[in-house]
This record gives structure tokens, sequence and C-alpha cells, in this order.
């Protein structure tokens, strides 16, 4: 049965990374004028593509799949991060879910994760092109081309350097605010999902607690109030959802160098370095920020990788079988064993000691080579005396067509002081649900004044009058 034009009601769901309630305060008066207000639950690995996955599925990570920001796929042999189609999330999703209840339902979803085929009127995603002379063309894919297009001649390019490595800041998510913005005024969806980035940055870099940091959420809250008003001159009820929150940390644990040294993880000597060996290694991890994934091979490289692990100091938890079921995590992507970092520590995907092994990619802003997320990408390297004119000297070797690497990215793990991806000590610290309208129009108080991840497409699908 179709709601009645009269009933629906537009909505502008926020994904603000890295937001609590314990950040909201006098700095962040835009975000504090919304009605409904609460910490929320998140899931385990609380990373960017599994709450996202949940957000938009109500499932957990052993429902919907997405079980990491990447995962090793055993039928292919392939270690593979950052993934972006639709189809590799089970379940049904929020949009699928409008369109059910109302077919005229149009929806916009920008910079959303898993966009590529997303059943959307109107999408955008960073999609670069790789030429067969091994350049990388900064580049958005859109849906339809032409609506890319528009918002391209409107606000100029998307600033891709913004949106991840040494550069990211305030642009990008600007810049999707402002699509945002030209969307609501000019296409009037039933549904709008915005994905605003700007706090993991310096969050990463310096830790949650650095004036920097605090300055970003000052800034993101501008953005924010943007929006607001936006939504209010159109109608639009307005969800402002995070993902998780940003501990401070200052211990890198390097997983795959103990499994190498243990004899489990093998790596392959090459031209342009030391290659994991997926096949030949016993067992190896696919670093997650505070999360590992530990894929075994062969009898006995559980236990074996199980000794090894839960003695490495860092380590907090090592999950396999019923604790992975207890987690949500049991599912046919997750690691055999699943790693959970203390607090203040978090995991990097280095699998070599010696600096003659050093692959290629391991100083370039490189996520679908690396075996695991690299947050050093955020910086350039501190022991670079003119870092400028390397960059410029790389940029003016693209220009004339010649191969070359942006050789600039640090390999000294301890300058990260912010990561994320077990769960909160205290909900207070973890992702927030706040809602233009009181909870009793978004689905109701929430237990225990917690939302649960879990609930919210309902929640959303209940302001816009499509609850059943």
């Amino acid at each position: 049965m179709l709601a009645s034009a009269a009933r629906m009601q537009p909505v502008l769901l926020i994904d603000v990374v890295g937001l609590t309630t314990r950040l909201l305060s006098d700095a962040t008066p835009h975000l504090r004028s919304l009605a409904a207000r609460a910490p929320m639950t998140t899931v385990l690995p609380a990373v960017t593509c599994s709450a996202q996955a949940t957000m938009l599925t109500g499932l957990p990570p052993s429902g919907h799949g997405a079980v990491g920001n990447g995962w090793y796929a055993r039928d292919s042999g392939e270690v593979a991060l950052w993934r972006q189609s639709n189809a590799l999330v089970s379940g049904a999703k929020l949009y699928e879910l409008v369109k059910q209840r109302d077919p005229r339902a149009r929806v916009a979803k920008l910079f959303w994760w898993w966009n590529l085929g997303a059943a959307v009127d109107l999408s955008i995603t960073p999609r670069p092109f790789y030429p067969a002379d091994g350049r990388k063309i900064p580049a958005t894919y859109s849906w339809p081309a032409c609506y890319g297009e528009r918002l391209a001649a409107a606000l100029g390019p998307f600033p891709f350097f913004d949106f991840w490595g040494p550069k990211s800041g305030l642009p990008s998510s600007r810049w999707i605010a402002d699509a945002t913005l030209w969307t609501l005024r000019e296409e009037r969806p039933a549904l709008t999902l915005a994905y605003l980035p700007h706090l993991d940055y310096d969050f990463q870099r310096c830790g949650p607690d650095d004036a920097r940091a605090r300055r970003a959420v000052a800034e993101i809250d501008g953005v924010v109030g943007d929006l607001l008003r936006a939504a209010a001159a159109t109608g639009t009820r307005v969800v402002v959802v995070s993902e998780y929150g940003i501990d401070a940390v200052e211990r890198p644990v390097h997983v795959n160098r103990a499994l190498r040294d243990a004899g489990l993880l093998v790596a392959r000597p090459t031209p342009a370095g030391d290659v994991l060996d997926v096949f030949g290694s016993r067992a190896f991890a696919l670093a997650d920020h505070q999360v590992a994934h530990v894929y075994c091979r062969g009898a006995g490289a559980l236990d074996a990788a199980r000794e090894v692990l839960a003695s490495l100091p860092g380590v907090e938890r090592v999950l396999a079988g019923a604790e992975l079921e207890r987690a949500g995590l049991l599912h046919a992507r997750s690691g055999d064993l699943v790693l959970v970092a203390e607090r203040g520590a978090w995991f990097t995907y280095y699998y070599w000691s010696d600096p003659a092994g050093e692959p290629d990619f391991a100083r370039t802003v490189d996520i679908h080579r690396k075996p695991g997320y690299d947050p050093c990408e955020l910086f350039v390297d501190p022991r670079l005396a003119l870092p400028a004119l390397r960059v410029a000297r790389r940029l003016v070797q693209k220009k004339l067509g010649f191969r070359y690497l942006m050789d600039v990215i640090p390999l000294d793990a301890s300058l990260v002081r912010g990561s994320h991806g077990r769960l909160p000590d205290d909900p207070a610290d973890g992702p927030v649900f706040l809602a233009s309208e009181p909870f009793a129009r978004c689905g109701g108080e929430p237990a225990d004044g917690v939302v649960a991840m879990e609930s919210v497409p309902e929640r959303v699908l209940a302001l816009m009058g499509l609850a059943r």
C-alpha cells in the first residue's frame, strides 16, 4: 500500500563521522539544536563499511556480510579493502525499503559507502581512473552521469586530495555539503544521504583531545548548520548519525610481523619489494584500525596463530567460533580469528621488518594494494627535508607522462594519535543519534537512553511517515 503524498516527509540523513555525545558542547550549537539526542550503539568492528551497512540494513556484520572495511576473499585469494558495490551487502537497504513502501519516492546518496549499483535515483562517490600507464586520475562516479556533471558545473570538481591523504581536510566535507544543498534545492528527494568525513582526519592525526581536533568539531558544526537551514527551507526533516568515536592511541601493534617472525606468514620477494603471499602463508592478518581479521590455512595454523597473538602486547581479545557469533561477526568473510586491540592500541598492516623488503606502495597513498588500513597516509613523512619539492617533482613527472611514485608517506606508525574499531567503554564515547523531531516521531524513546544502531532504518522510515 502506498503512503500518501501528504504523509510522506522528506528526510536528510547525515553521517558525521566520529561524532559522539561527549563532543556536543557550546561549540556545536547547530547539532545541539536538534530535538532528539542520544548515544548510539555501534558494531564490531566499529569502522565505516561495517557501521554504514548496519545503519542501512538493520543487521549486524554476521547478517549483512560487511565484516570490516575489507576482507580476504578465500575463493579468489585476494585481499581487498574499500570495495563499493552495493551487491556485497546482504539484506534490504533503507533506500530499497523506501521504494518498496512508496515507489514514487526519489533517493539521493552522496558519498555514503556501498554506493555503486545502489537502488537510488541519484548517487555520487569517489572513483578514480587508473590508466594503463600506471597513473591515478582523481574522479567521481555518479549516477546518472549527468548528475555528477551538473554538480561539477555548479560547484567545481570534487577536491579529491582533500578527501584522503596528507591534504585531507574541510574542503571535501564542504563540497559534499554544498552538493547536498544543491540536491535538496534542485532535485527535492524524499530521502537524501550525505557523508561528512571531516572529523576523521585530525582526530587520527592528532588525537581527540588536541586543539586541532576540537577546532574540527566546530567547523563541522558550521557545515551542518548550513544543511539544517536548507532542510528547514525545503520542509525536510533531519537525522544525524555517526559510525564510531575515535580513541586516543599511542601504541601501534605489528600483528603481521609477529606472525612472520613465528614462521606463519610468508612474503614473496619481488622487484617491487616483499609482497604478502596469501597462498604460502599459514596465517596473516588484515589489519583494520583496532580490529584485525586473521586468516589461517592448514592443520594447526589457527592454534599456532592464537598462541602467538594472545600474548602479543596490545591485543585485548582473540575471538573465534562461538565468540565471533556472540560478537555478531560469524560470517564466511571473517577471519578464523578476530583480534581486538587494547584501549590506546591499534593494528598496523606492516609485514616486513627489513627495509630492503619494503614494498614500493608502502610510502604512497594506495588504499587498494595495502593488505590493511594505513592511517600514516594522513601524513607527509616528517623526515623529508623539502616535502613540497618532492611533491612538485613527482607532479612534473606525472605531467610529462613518466611513471612515478608519490613516495611521501611515512612508515613511523607512532605518528598516529587516534583510532577506532573496538567497542567504546562508555556510550558517550560511541556514535550518536540526533534528529530534528522528537523520538516520539522517529521510532520511540530508546531503551536505557541508547539508540540501537540496528534501529536506524526503521527510525528514518518512521520520520518519513513510511513506518509499518
